[in-house]
């Protein structure tokens, strides 16, 4: 395969994703998508039955996801993504892939990564997100037939392997640096994202706040978890711009997290802010429970800015509108990154890169 031709396949399930979660464009988008008939109903029957396996990832969450990388696979997005590096045309190395099963599809960039560089999946796929992986892999080899040989996955352990990416927490991270800290590798850690308020917003940006809050529960690690407020600030604000998300209850697992956790509060005399569906806890951490939100008072700009410094390693999206943070998120948009948004801050496709080289 050329990089043309894999990137002529990336688009074409960008098309896919676009068309399935209703977002399809022009007239001759459509026609692109004519041929994809199957494929299209294939998908959206997996988007409503998935939650049977794993009770997170409802078809709403599930559309949301295939949706956002659907806007990123456009030809102009890859085309502009890949020009930032030098990719050779050689044997390709064999990366081993550790894929998180929190959102749905959160390992697809790493697989992105690999394959538009060159190089061949080995993916051991969380079993809170096999099938979705599963079907990707299977229209990309629909496509272009080349890929047969450049995507496996495996059930056991990894092995045969020239370089690994893993995704998990930090008590995984250790196991994984023992297993895997002979092999050139990336092993990503606990992150979570904030939001750094200062009073000026308005009802509309904290409405699209609610989004980055509550987007597939909150349980991604581009999901605010903490807010930094300025002192004073008055919080039912943010209760009334969120209350149209109250349709989280409905789910079981959430709802459940959300009585559970407000009982072992209450039964410890913690003080808490509450509207029936989300729970706001003052407290210093940044990785806060399903159902929670923590926040900070800040006394001016100087003091949180250096908080965010501390915390930097920890920190995946800053939410803000301050001026003086730089690279901010703008609200609504934590769950819609760009091609070239990395997790944790580390380039994976430079990474692959220098395996070229090795």
């Amino acid at each position: 395969m050329t990089l043309e031709q894999r990137i002529s396949a990336f688009e074409k399930l960008g098309c896919l994703f676009r068309e399935t979660a209703g977002a399809g464009g022009s007239a001759s988008e459509k026609q692109e998508t004519e041929g994809l008939a199957e494929h299209i109903a294939r998908l959206k029957n997996l988007a409503g039955t998935v939650h049977i396996y794993n009770g997170w990832f409802t078809k709403d969450n599930v559309l949301l996801a295939i949706r956002s990388w659907g806007q990123a696979l456009r030809k102009e997005n890859l085309e502009q993504w890949v020009d930032r590096y030098i990719i050779r045309e050689q044997v390709p190395k064999k990366i081993g892939l550790i894929m998180a099963g929190n959102i749905p599809l959160v390992g697809f960039h790493d697989m992105l990564c690999v394959l538009i560089s060159g190089h061949s999946v080995v993916a051991k796929r969380s079993g809170g997100d096999d099938q979705l992986p599963e079907f990707v892999a299977a229209f990309l080899i629909s496509i272009e037939p080349a890929f047969k040989e450049r995507i496996h996955f495996t059930d056991g352990l990894l092995k045969e392997m020239d370089a690994v990416i893993a995704t998990g927490n930090n008590n995984s991270s250790r196991y994984f640096d023992y297993y895997f800290g002979k092999y050139p590798h990336i092993i990503r850690k606990n992150r979570n994202s904030v939001a750094v308020l200062n009073g000026t917003e308005t009802n509309e940006e904290l409405v699209l706040l609610g989004e980055d809050i509550f987007n597939y529960f909150g349980l991604g690690c581009r999901s605010v978890s903490k807010l930094f407020i300025p002192e004073k600030y008055d919080l039912n604000n943010l209760f009334r711009a969120v209350y149209s998300h109250q349709s989280v209850l409905q789910n079981n697992k959430y709802a459940n997290n959300y009585e559970y956790t407000k009982t072992v509060y209450l039964m410890n005399g913690i003080s808490l802010l509450e509207n029936g569906f989300l729970l706001l806890k003052e407290d210093i951490g940044l990785a806060s429970p399903v159902a929670v939100v923590y926040y900070e008072y800040y006394k001016n700009e100087a003091e949180v800015l250096n908080r965010l410094r501390m915390d930097a390693v920890n920190i995946q999206c800053v939410v803000s509108k301050v001026k003086s943070i730089k690279n901010a998120t703008e609200f609504g948009r934590t769950q819609h990154p760009q091609l070239w948004d990395y997790s944790d801050g580390v380039n994976t496709m430079e990474f692959l890169g220098t395996l070229l080289n090795a």
